[in-house]
């Protein structure tokens, strides 16, 4: 079994682009998981331009699944996750002002810094997992840093796979089956989809984890919609 991890940042998006808490990203976290996802994923950027700090710190005591909390490890980062202390903290390479996630940690150029990271959450009981490309010389530099899992990062799969080019999964297959040799736990995550996420996890072995977001919320409004103009159609024509 592969677990779900459902990330609400683009709740939060919506809510901070009208003001106010509609919607309010603790409830669909409690929806969520009442709906069988294994876990609730939040990225607080540094300009909580989505998840904001806060709101993580309110997220703590209402996941009773798994709170993975990604991001880049500044000071500020590392403060809020030692004090919230999730299940898991996702370390990725992110620069400030960058729309979303585009590579993984260059694991060995970056070694002493993420071992000193690493350590510091280690010692406040939280697992730890770094986001890194389908590269077996960087799943071998992440073993190094003493990181308990990898997160594949998959945009170059989903790519790929919307041209039909399903060898694409190759180095994923790869680096997941070192990473297991290596003793490492195997995440993956960016831009997975419901068209392209069966052939990844039935061909990508040790898979412990995926973590989808914006897929997931542009597909909830597309199986969705039908369902909810029907219901605003059924309140309006009974007022005929």
């Amino acid at each position: 079994m592969v677990n779900l991890s459902v990330n609400i940042n683009k709740i939060a998006t919506l809510r901070n682009a009208r003001g106010g808490n509609f919607p309010d990203p603790l409830f669909f976290a409690r929806k969520i998981q009442e709906m069988g996802a294994d876990g609730i994923t939040v990225h607080p950027r540094p300009d909580e331009r989505h998840i904001r700090y806060e709101d993580v710190r309110k997220l703590r005591p209402i996941v009773w699944t798994e709170l993975n909390v990604e991001g880049n490890p500044i000071p500020k980062f590392l403060e809020l996750v030692k004090q919230v202390k999730p299940d898991q903290v996702t370390l990725v390479p992110d620069e400030p002002g960058q729309i979303t996630s585009d590579h993984g940690w260059d694991t060995i150029t970056y070694k002493d810094f993420l071992q000193d990271v690493i350590s510091g959450l280690k010692s406040s009981g939280i697992r730890t997992s770094i986001f890194v490309d389908p590269d077996i010389r960087m799943v071998e530099g992440a073993v190094e840093t003493g990181t308990d899992r990898i997160e594949l990062y998959t945009e170059s799969y989903a790519k790929a796979f919307a041209r039909g080019e399903l060898s694409a999964v190759k180095p994923f297959v790869e680096a997941a089956r070192r990473a297991h040799e290596l003793g490492l736990e195997v995440n993956a995550g960016h831009d997975l989809n419901l068209q392209n996420i069966g052939y990844f996890v039935q061909n990508v072995p040790h898979l412990k984890e995926v973590s989808i977001g914006h897929a997931l919320i542009v597909e909830a409004l597309w199986f969705g919609l039908e369902n909810v103009i029907g219901k605003y159609q059924h309140i309006l024509k009974r007022h005929e």
